[in-house]
C-alpha cells in the first residue's frame, strides 16, 4: 500500500486558503489508534501552514520544522476527535515561512503555536510538485478519505544516565524502515522533527516524575515548549543522544531543558515548562 497522505499526514480538509496569508482545515484522528499525542497535534498545525505557503511559492520550496518561539499545550485529544486547524502566516518568501496557528477539538483549545520558522527546502527534492498540486486540488474539493494513519511505532528510550531529580539521559535509535518515511519525505527520507520533539518530552516527563508533587493537584503536567530548534536533518537508522535537565524547581511551577545530539553536535533543543496538574 502507498503510504503517501497516509502515514504522516495529517490534513484531510481545506476549508478556505489564502495562499501566503491564512487558512483553515481539518483532521479527523483515527478512532482505531492508541493515542495521538501533542507533537503530532503540532504537525497538524505546521502541515496546514506549510499547504498555504507551497500553494504561495507554485510549489518550487516546501517548509520543514526548524524554530518556534512557544507552543502551548492546553488539553489532550483522543482518538475519535476532529481537529479543527487554523493557521497564519506572517511572512513567506523563498527562504522561510513565519507563521502561527490553533488547534481545536469540539470546541476546546488543544494546542497554540506562536512566532514559528520553517525553512524552505526545494521541494522536487523531496516530493513530486504534482503530486502535491493534485492532493491540494482534493483537500480543497471532496477532502480526503479520513483514516488512513494507522499510529507511529514507540521509539523506547534506552536510559544512559543522570542524576535523580536533577538529569535524565537517554539514547534514541531512530528506525532503518517505518511506514512514516514513506510519506516524510518520499524522495528523501527523514525522521519527522515532531517525532524527535515528542521523544524529548517523553524524557522531560519522566524526570518531571521525579520532582516532588506541586503545590496544588498531585502530578506535573507539561503544558508548554519554548525556544525550539531543530538545527539538521535525521536519516533513517541514526543513534541519537537525549538529555533533558532541571533548570528551575518551584512548588508551582519549573522549566526543563531538552537536549539532542548526533555524535558532539546539537541538532535540537527546547525548554519545557510544567504546571500541576489542572493548571494551565
Amino acid at each position: 500500500m502507498d503510504e503517501h497522505f497516509r502515514a504522516f499526514t495529517f490534513v484531510d480538509r481545506i476549508n478556505s486558503i489564502h495562499p501566503g496569508v491564512r487558512i483553515r482545515g481539518s483532521y479527523a484522528i483515527p478512532q482505531g489508534i492508541g493515542s495521538f499525542p501533542a507533537s503530532l497535534v503540532a504537525e497538524a498545525v505546521g502541515q496546514l501552514a506549510a499547504w498555504s505557503a507551497m500553494a504561495a511559492l507554485d510549489f518550487k520550496c516546501r517548509p520543514v520544522a526548524g524554530l518556534a518561539a512557544n507552543i502551548e499545550m492546553l488539553s489532550a485529544v483522543r482518538p475519535g476527535q476532529v481537529l479543527e486547524l487554523a493557521a497564519e502566516l506572517e511572512t513567506v518568501d523563498a527562504e522561510a515561512v513565519a507563521y502561527g496557528g490553533t488547534a481545536h477539538a469540539d470546541g476546546v483549545p488543544v494546542i497554540r503555536l506562536q512566532h514559528c520558522v520553517g525553512p524552505m527546502i526545494p521541494l522536487e527534492d523531496f516530493d513530486d510538485p504534482q503530486v502535491l498540486r493534485a492532493r491540494l486540488a482534493l483537500l480543497q474539493g471532496d477532502g480526503a478519505v479520513p483514516g488512513g494513519f494507522r499510529g507511529v511505532p514507540t521509539f523506547p528510550l534506552d536510559r544512559s544516565g543522570g542524576e535523580t531529580g536533577k538529569s535524565l539521559r537517554a539514547t534514541l535509535q531512530v528506525p532503518t524502515s517505518a511506514s512514516f518515511f514513506a510519506d516524510h519525505f518520499p524522495r528523501r527520507p527523514v525522521f519527522p522533527g515532531t517525532l524527535l520533539m515528542n521523544a524529548n518530552l517523553e524524557l522531560a516527563a519522566a524526570l518531571a516524575a521525579q520532582l516532588p508533587a506541586p503545590a496544588v493537584g498531585e502530578s506535573w503536567v507539561l503544558r508548554g515548549v519554548s525556544d525550539v530548534k531543530l538545527r539538521a536533518f535525521t536519516p533513517p537508522g541514526e543513534t541519537l543522544e537525549i538529555e533533558a535537565r532541571l533548570n528551575q524547581h518551584l512548588p508551582e511551577g519549573a522549566t526543563l531543558t531538552v537536549e539532542t545530539r548526533k555524535g558532539k553536535r546539537v541538532i535540537s533543543g527546547a525548554r519545557v515548562r510544567l504546571a500541576p496538574e489542572g493548571v494551565v
